[in-house]
């Protein structure tokens, strides 16, 4: 009997191994893309910026200490991470109702929402970007409409603001919100909703205590994904951003276009490289992806 275990042992595992061996032949593509397209330009800019820096590692640290507390640096941080939350939750409070609906309507007009959503992709963002300018210039239709019908009587300064910034990055987000949360929605169990309701639950009670409660995963996942996103916007504050609203993405591009300064640039993406990765570790660790696209 043991004999016949220890013969069967190697070809009972050999399925998994095939298994095995044709998920790494199916992922070196992708792999092989990421590390061309990604770590290699990224390691060679800092090989590059380090290479330039003429002094001690003692020098180095000093400097990189009075860049990351220099007052530019943490204001930006600071305008970075307030724009990030901000942008985060507008899209949350937008985005829930939009996917509450997909989840619960059914027929042609899901199709047209979920086109909605899906269609600006197709656009570039510079695109999508200079539309919101137009709508929100000064002699755009918001101002027009608005001094048309005598609600205001001189143009609103919707644009080169803050305001202006968070109306571009939520509209350009507000898709990864939407579609995270459908999907985790989609996921719940109805006949827990209908067993709430059976024991005499009213609607507003069952959202509250079983439907949100198992949505909130979903909540999270999108969350950091806008969040993580949102830090290191460029495009959208550049455009449409005025001149107190510096992001951390920005202040890389000036250092690098204007004082042409590589280390400084380098060590702020250095910085922001590190918390996005910390961020999408965190977002691995709470989501459950089989969970979020309701496999079984």
């Amino acid at each position: 009997m043991t004999s016949a275990a220890a013969t069967l042992g190697p070809a009972s595992r050999a399925p998994g191994k095939a298994s095995s061996d044709r998920t790494l032949l199916l992922m070196l593509p992708a792999l092989a893309v990421l590390v061309f397209m990604f770590v290699v330009p990224l390691t060679l800019f800092f090989v590059r910026t380090f290479a330039e820096f003429d002094g001690t590692t003692a020098e180095f640290i000093d400097q990189a200490k009075d860049l990351l507390l220099s007052q530019a640096y943490l204001t930006a941080l600071g305008t970075t991470n307030w724009i990030s939350l901000i942008v985060t939750v507008t899209t949350l409070l937008i985005g829930y109702p939009i996917a509450y609906y997909l989840t619960r309507a059914s027929g042609f007009g899901v199709s047209i929402v979920l086109l909605s959503i899906v269609l600006p992709y197709f656009t570039s963002i510079i695109v999508r970007t200079f539309s919101w300018m137009v709508l929100l210039g000064e002699h755009g239709l918001v101002n027009d409409t608005l001094l048309a019908i005598a609600l205001v009587r001189a143009p609103l300064p919707l644009m080169y603001n803050r305001l202006g910034v968070l109306v571009g990055m939520s509209y350009v987000l507000l898709p990864y919100m939407v579609l995270t949360l459908y999907a985790a929605m989609r996921a719940i169990d109805p006949s827990l909703l209908r067993a709430s309701a059976g024991l005499g639950a009213s609607g507003f009670y069952t959202f509250c205590r079983v439907y949100f409660p198992l949505s909130l995963h979903g909540v999270l996942s999108g969350g950091l994904i806008v969040y993580i996103l949102s830090i290191g916007f460029f495009i959208t504050p550049a455009l449409m951003g005025g001149q107190h609203d510096v992001m951390i993405a920005m202040l890389i591009d000036r250092s690098l276009e204007v004082a042409v300064d590589w280390p400084s640039a380098a060590l702020m993406s250095l910085t922001l490289l590190m918390v996005t990765l910390a961020l999408y570790a965190v977002y691995y660790r709470l989501t459950d992806i089989r969970r979020l696209i309701g496999a079984r």
